[in-house]
């Protein structure tokens, strides 16, 4: 188990980058320039490191207030998987996987975790940028699980998508812009779930390439669940039609 860790000084998180470390971020100070800058921001961009700008103040409380050079990069706690290393590596029958688009909420991120490996979900899928960071606030709502279940890092969720399509895995959307119930979809085959973000759900380009969507019935006058929970009973109608 690796903690979560940070490192300051351009020319240390270049060398990170370059020996593979998984890098969760880099906070960069606003303005800075130079040519070792270039060189970071290339590696940045050739990796697909999720990055921001932001004040001096934030750099210094992430450094505690040491030299940073105006750079801070986090390590992340955890080594993550290619999509080819889960795809091979996975000889079930009836494979299971889950797709998060954009999940923000660190809380939420964990959460899913931990239901996801009490379910037997085989792999957690996220995108390199726009994801919740997987920190201890993560870690520690997993309950553990960020340690247990392989969680792949793609460039594109559409690629990937299309990729596990080719291996013959049903896409399943979960989203109320449907017609159809979570009762109605066949889950006794591989597949894979996806769930959308907080505030804007599935993105419109993924819901158009799904083999199928389905949706949680509301019997109550609240418009939708937090997206942790409905990602519980999506998981658990696959468990139970699975167990029949």
């Amino acid at each position: 188990m690796k903690e979560t860790s940070n490192i300051f000084g351009i020319r240390a998180i270049i060398e990170a980058i370059n020996a593979d470390q998984s890098m969760e971020k880099v906070y960069i100070q606003k303005g800075l320039s130079g040519h070792l800058f270039s060189e970071l921001n290339t590696l940045i961009k050739q990796h697909n490191i999720s990055s921001s700008y932001v004040p001096i103040e934030k750099l210094n409380h992430l450094s505690k207030n040491q030299n940073h050079q105006g750079v801070v990069g986090k390590i992340s706690a955890i080594d993550f998987y290619t999509l080819e290393d889960i795809i091979v590596n996975n000889q079930k029958e009836n494979p299971l996987y889950l797709l998060l688009d954009q999940i923000t909420d660190v809380r939420n991120f964990g959460a899913i975790l931990r239901t996801a490996e009490c379910t037997g979900v085989d792999a957690i899928i996220i995108p390199n940028q726009g994801s919740a960071p997987l920190n201890a606030d993560a870690i520690k709502t997993s309950a553990g699980a960020a340690f247990k279940i392989p969680i792949c890092k793609v460039n594109h969720l559409l690629d990937a998508i299309y990729h596990l399509q080719g291996e013959g895995i049903q896409i399943v959307g979960i989203t109320e812009k449907t017609d159809t119930t979570l009762y109605e979809v066949e889950f006794n085959k591989p597949t894979a779930l996806i769930m959308g973000s907080e505030h804007k759900g599935i993105s419109p380009a993924i819901l158009k390439i799904a083999d199928a969507t389905a949706k949680l019935p509301l019997l109550g006058d609240i418009a939708s669940l937090n997206v942790s929970v409905a990602c519980g009973v999506a998981l658990y109608e696959v468990v139970r039609q699975r167990r029949n």
